[in-house]
């Protein structure tokens, strides 16, 4: 099936840095980005935000304004009419089954020891999808799991948890506050770390970085996730994406 140009369009404006650069490389050609986001209206795509306090709403607010369309969810949706109402006809709260349902991509930024219970009940509809995993494991706040992140990773951890999705880790180096403040600031723009065993959806994330305003870093798999969680080398780094390479050891 033929790929169309919007699509073509949108690849071509992901490739712009070497990073994910070397990601398309893995790529089979146009239509694996086709396929990744095939529900998307034209080069937009429709993005699931479960978990909608300060990571979740910031993000997801960056994205209504580069023009995604953006479905907030929570426990109780009818708190999230002020959020919604602020941001425009492109933002809209629901359950997190909507948010599910409705995202090409979902983000995830909830407390981590909530994820076990959102992938089991969510199981079947996760499945495949591309979820982008801003979650931080705190001991104090999330128990054994903080230490099950400790000793495995924290992207082995949450793909065990979140089985079937298309995982990303993204977004959880820096606090909302300085999200908010450095998106789209001038050049350089501020880097995000980002790491994930699927080529495509790693592909797919770093172009919602890019649309939040930021330079998305490819750090490696999920297993080299461990460099960017709490506590890694990579953690609170408000840097370039070349200043974050050298941090990582990573190529320029």
């Amino acid at each position: 099936m033929p790929v169309q140009e919007p699509f073509d369009r949108r690849r071509r404006s992901l490739l712009t840095t070497g990073g994910a650069l070397a990601v398309a490389g893995a790529l089979q050609g146009r239509q694996a980005l086709a396929q990744t986001a095939g529900a998307a209206s034209g080069a937009r795509l429709r993005v699931g935000v479960i978990g909608s306090g300060h990571i979740g709403s910031t993000v997801g607010g960056l994205w209504v304004k580069a023009g995604h369309p953006v479905l907030f969810s929570s426990r109780h949706p009818d708190e999230l009419k002020g959020l919604v109402a602020g941001l425009g006809p492109l933002a809209r709260a629901g359950t997190v089954a909507q948010a599910i349902a409705f995202g090409d991509a979902l983000l995830i930024a909830v407390p981590y020891g909530a994820l076990p219970q959102i992938g089991r009940d969510n199981a079947d509809a996760l499945t495949g999808k591309i979820v982008l995993d801003a979650c931080n494991a705190v001991s104090a706040r999330d128990g054994a799991i903080a230490d099950e992140v400790e000793r495995d990773g924290i992207g082995i951890t949450s793909q065990k948890y979140l089985p079937g999705t298309r995982l990303v880790r993204a977004f959880n180096t820096m606090s909302y506050m300085i999200l908010a403040r450095e998106a789209n600031r001038p050049d350089p723009k501020m880097a995000i770390p980002i790491a994930g065993d699927d080529a495509s959806a790693l592909l797919v994330a770093a172009g919602l970085v890019r649309d939040a305003g930021f330079e998305p870093v490819v750090v490696g798999k999920l297993a080299d996730a461990s460099r960017f969680q709490r506590g890694g080398p990579g953690y609170g780094q408000s840097v370039s994406a070349a200043e974050l390479r050298q941090k990582l050891s990573l190529p320029p």
